[in-house]
């Protein structure tokens, strides 16, 4: 499936289906994600159950639980497995099933959210959606940006060569531990709700993660600088159970994807709006942003990350770094 920013012409199409047959099945799906309300996930997975309602005249509701107040995200997808949940918002971690759903969030694979957009709307996002249907039985529907990776720091950093044994936090996650080390960092794991005490005491000198949650968790107050390394770029699927999707009538199933469409179009200009804000907000805090030499940081990591992705998905990594 292919998913575009295009209302495309299916919208024609469902003002016919909105005049729905007498018989036609009510629904109310259930759609469960780990973000808060001010999250542009949760307000996109709120417009496509207004845009799938008003499809189906009312006929198939969306009830949308935000800060995994339906569950975890790994309890989701169990929950969508055993037709108890309907719909959840997921990326990576699909690759405990699927394995080629570990290229949503692989470190340099793409330099810009063009290449990004380009590989998840083309063959290379085909396949890993036909993988996670065959093999999790769930189906994404439309997918959604999320923020590039980037590292602060207390001094500029420009290329590899100042990183210099840089003592820095990373989630625990093997790959990132040694992408940093071979970028020449000195990477540990450590937990999120110890970062900012660690900045602040020096145990650590920098970290990593998107503009949004360098804003949250106020990292402004112990950080000064932010460098573009942008070193992962990545998305995440708004998903519905193939068990769901198989009980919908083919005019149904058009509608969900309309509906889907019109909220990853949403979701795009939410995203695009908050990284502008996060941005003037941190600049405005006395942040200064660091252009880097992405390419000498794509270099230097290449080896690293094709030593720890699974064969399936090497020879397309490797294609990635080759263009």
């Amino acid at each position: 499936m292919t998913f575009n920013f295009k209302i495309t012409a299916l919208a024609a199409a469902l003002a016919t289906a909105v005049a729905a047959p007498v018989w036609a099945q009510e629904m109310t799906l259930k759609l469960g994600h780990l973000a808060n309300e001010d999250n542009s996930w949760h307000k996109a997975s709120v417009k496509f159950g207004e845009e799938l309602s008003a499809f189906t005249d009312g006929r198939i509701t969306v009830e949308v639980f935000p800060n995994e107040s339906l569950g975890k995200e790994i309890d989701l997808i169990n929950g969508m497995q055993l037709g108890t949940v309907d719909m959840t918002i997921t990326g990576e971690s699909l690759q405990n099933w699927a394995p080629k759903a570990a290229l949503l969030a692989v470190p340099y694979a793409f330099q810009t959210i063009e290449d990004m957009d380009a590989f998840a709307s083309g063959p290379g996002g085909d396949e890993i959606e036909a993988q996670i249907v065959e093999k999790v039985q769930i189906r994404p529907i439309a997918y959604f940006a999320r923020g590039a990776r980037d590292l602060t720091s207390n001094r500029p950093i420009t290329t590899p060569a100042d990183l210099n044994g840089l003592k820095m936090r990373v989630p625990n996650v093997p790959l990132f531990v040694d992408v940093w080390s071979a970028l020449g960092a000195n990477p540990g794991p450590m937990a999120f709700s110890e970062v900012f005490t660690s900045l602040q005491n020096g145990t650590i000198e920098a970290q990593e993660n998107p503009l949004a949650l360098i804003r949250s968790a106020s990292f402004y107050e112990v950080q000064s600088h932010v460098n573009l390394t942008d070193h992962v770029r990545s998305w995440i699927y708004l998903t519905i159970a193939d068990a769901t999707w198989n009980k919908l009538s083919d005019e149904d199933k058009e509608a969900v994807t309309e509906a889907a469409s019109r909220a990853q179009a949403y979701e795009r200009e939410l995203f695009e709006t908050s990284l502008a804000e996060d941005r003037a907000f941190l600049e405005e805090q006395g942040m200064t942003f660091v252009e880097v030499d992405a390419a000498a940081f794509q270099a230097a990591a290449k080896d690293a990350v094709l030593a720890n992705v699974n064969d399936e998905i090497k020879p397309i990594v490797e294609d990635l770094f080759a263009q």
